[in-house]
């Protein structure tokens, strides 16, 4: 199905609605296209970092920068907003990673819809954390898709879509910025599209899809039990925000880097428990070898709490690790 033709029209105008890092991919590459972003709503300026300095969103220092009108409300939803958006006429409202639920009040406003980009093939991998959760399950394949937007949650029908291939060794920091570029692309073709009245509009098969809820401290915390290629993809899916988390003694830990350990030696002892290290590094690039549920993983990077990341060689020579011993349960790791 195609919308009506914007007729007359050379370029569409935009409010921006977004955030972080990913949005303003999109902002940057809107403000290059010939559509004009007429204004911009973003969270509020917060606390961020160790010394806590306020901060404003990477989406508001590229608003400024191009001197564009900013709204900061704690609440899109307040009807304050939702008038100074209708009084904004805008002909779309592009929504990447903002943070909160658009109220129908807004849907509403635009002539064109409420357009979103979202880092995920949809239907899978509705929610707040679609990257994370495609590298923690192990997937090799993700995508970005932008849809127009509805009431639910990610269920809107979908306009266009991005095929992006995880590799072996990405994490979730790698595949964010990937995702972001190709949003932003992919974002300007749909508005042009739409401009020209050829914009598709496909509804989704509610029955495929998956979700893909936000990271919670769970998640980040290593189970042994489960096989060693599903704690690389866990460790990785968490790199490098929040971090996966253990613990080792008194030491807290946060794994960065690890790779599967086919291989040990014939003499090595195998009953040995899960989460327990089996072997030491011997020189710089070797890692700390452990049980898992299934396999071994071999941790390459970590960090100690208040400490930065170092190497698993280096972090044996700072800190009495012996062969025997066993990383916490989850529950241990949860309760500090």
């Amino acid at each position: 199905m195609l919308i009506d033709r914007v007729e007359g029209v050379a370029q569409l105008k935009v409010v921006f609605v977004g955030t972080p890092e990913f949005a303003d991919a999109s902002l940057k590459a809107l403000l290059a296209s010939r559509h004009e972003v007429i204004a911009v709503v973003t969270q509020p300026d917060r606390p961020a970092g160790r010394g806590m300095r306020i901060c404003c969103t990477p989406v508001k220092q590229t608003a400024q920068a191009h001197c564009i009108p900013v709204m900061q409300p704690e609440r899109i939803a307040d009807e304050e907003v939702v008038d100074k958006l209708r009084r904004l006429s805008p002909d779309a409202i592009v929504v990447v990673a903002y943070g909160q639920k658009i109220p129908v009040s807004i849907l509403e406003v635009p002539k064109y819809g409420c357009i979103n980009v979202h880092g995920s093939l949809l239907p899978e991998y509705r929610g707040a954390a679609p990257i994370h959760r495609a590298i923690m399950d192990g997937k090799d394949y993700t995508g970005v898709t932008t849809m127009y937007m509805d009431e639910g949650w990610d269920t809107g029908d979908v306009i266009l879509s991005k095929t992006v291939r995880i590799h072996d060794s990405m994490t979730a920091g790698e595949l964010h910025d990937v995702l972001a570029e190709e949003g932003a692309k992919l974002l300007v073709k749909t508005l042009d599209l739409i401009e020209e009245g050829r914009a598709p509009r496909i509804p989704q098969d509610h029955s495929k899809a998956t979700y893909a809820p936000k990271i919670c401290k769970d998640d980040c915390c290593i189970d042994w039990s489960m096989s060693a290629e599903n704690i690389r993809n866990i460790i990785r899916g968490l790199n490098p925000f929040p971090g996966a988390v253990s613990a080792l003694g008194n030491i807290r830990l946060k794994l960065w880097e690890a790779r599967l350990k086919p291989d040990l030696p014939e003499d090595y002892d195998r009953s040995s428990e899960c989460g327990q290290i089996v072997m030491l590094p011997e020189r710089p690039g070797d890692g700390l070898t452990v049980r898992c549920g299934l396999g071994y993983l071999e941790i390459t990077k970590l960090q100690p709490e208040n400490r930065k990341c170092m190497s698993a060689y280096d972090f044996t020579l700072g800190y009495s690790v012996l062969v025997g011993q066993k990383f916490c349960s989850p529950e241990q790791v949860l309760r500090r």
